[in-house]
């Protein structure tokens, strides 16, 4: 009988350990296999978005971080341009996308003027996106054509002022900083120029250097080489300090019109809730690319300064932005569209 018992006893003792390692292997193989799967992204193909034109800034420097990001991830970045709606109407696909990190989208500094002129922006920056990582800054310029009679910037705000309603400005559409550019300009001068939208800047500058449009606000980085060949001539960056591919080309404040500046900014966004290792992932690869030597040294010919950041930073950036660009809105009393 005592045997009977201690046998019995025995056994419960082996099913107990038996269990016990069953859990504590359990627990320690997924342990060691979830850092493994987040290390697995990606395993296909990625989709950036780029919400403007081809030829467009946001589109080269995407393209740009596209082919470095496929370099190094070992999986084809393919961009995918879908421009209108100032940027809005890629953006918003974007928001709606799985949030699986396969759906990447480079928004500029206009994700922030948006919210402040639509009124039925089909998504909501803050809580449709989750913030991937700051990317680069680049000097906005305003431009006009060879015809307008104004080699500076003071004199265009004077033939402005002498013939209101009568110049017009181009711009890649509502909400972007090249319209926003414009109307702050309006605004601190107290001039009349008539806004004409397009798809894009790039469609924009082509109208301008046919002459359907006066004047353009767009990045340096697409109307460096229109400068050069004498097809546009520039009166200002907006920017607080010269550009150092345009050394000849003064302020906006050198040129008479203190607090006519409008920075430039990328930044690349994913759809919210997307999971944080696959965020954090993209943004050690983007920041990687950013600060690979022959990286900026092709940015900086375009102009374009690298300015890599935490999804934090770019958080707070977008926050702060549209609290800005919203106050530039109301003062320059823009109807939302």
């Amino acid at each position: 009988m005592g045997s009977i018992q201690t046998r019995n006893t025995g056994a419960v003792t082996l099913l107990f350990l038996a269990s016990v390692c069953i859990g504590v292997c359990t627990g320690a193989l997924a342990q060691t296999t979830a850092p493994g799967a987040a290390q697995a992204y990606p395993v296909k193909p990625i989709r950036l978005v780029v919400p403007f034109p081809a030829g467009a800034s946001s589109d080269v420097v995407g393209r740009m971080l596209g082919q470095k990001l496929s370099e190094q991830l070992g999986h084809q970045v393919v961009t995918d341009n879908r421009a209108g709606a100032g940027g809005n109407l890629g953006i918003g696909i974007v928001a709606k996308s799985p949030p699986d990190g396969y759906t990447i989208v480079i928004a500029t500094a206009s994700i922030a003027v948006s919210p402040s002129l639509y009124s039925n922006l089909g998504y909501e920056p803050v809580r449709d996106l989750a913030p991937v990582a700051r990317l680069t800054t680049i000097p906005n310029v305003l431009l006009v054509h060879p015809s307008v009679p104004a080699k500076t910037l003071r004199q265009f705000v004077s033939l402005a002022r002498a013939q209101p309603g009568k110049l017009n400005y181009g711009s890649g559409g509502a909400g972007t900083t090249n319209h926003l550019a414009n109307e702050l300009l309006k605004h601190l001068q107290k001039i009349d120029i008539v806004h004409v939208p397009y798809k894009g800047v790039t469609q924009a500058m082509t109208a301008m250097m046919g002459g359907e449009v006066d004047e353009v606000v767009m990045p340096v980085t697409t109307a460096i080489p229109q400068i050069r060949a004498g097809k546009v001539r520039a009166l200002a960056v907006l920017t607080h300090q010269r550009v150092a591919t345009l050394p000849d080309v003064p302020t906006g404040k050198e040129a008479g019109v203190d607090g006519f500046t409008m920075p430039l900014w990328y930044g690349m966004f994913a759809p919210a809730a997307t999971p944080r290792d696959i965020v954090s992932r993209l943004n050690r690869e983007l920041v990687r690319a950013l600060e690979a030597p022959d990286m900026r040294e092709r940015l900086a010919a375009l102009g374009v300064e690298p300015w890599p950041g935490t999804p934090e930073q770019l958080g707070e950036l977008l926050r702060a932005d549209i609290e800005t660009y919203g106050a530039i809105v109301r003062s320059a009393g823009l109807p939302r569209q």
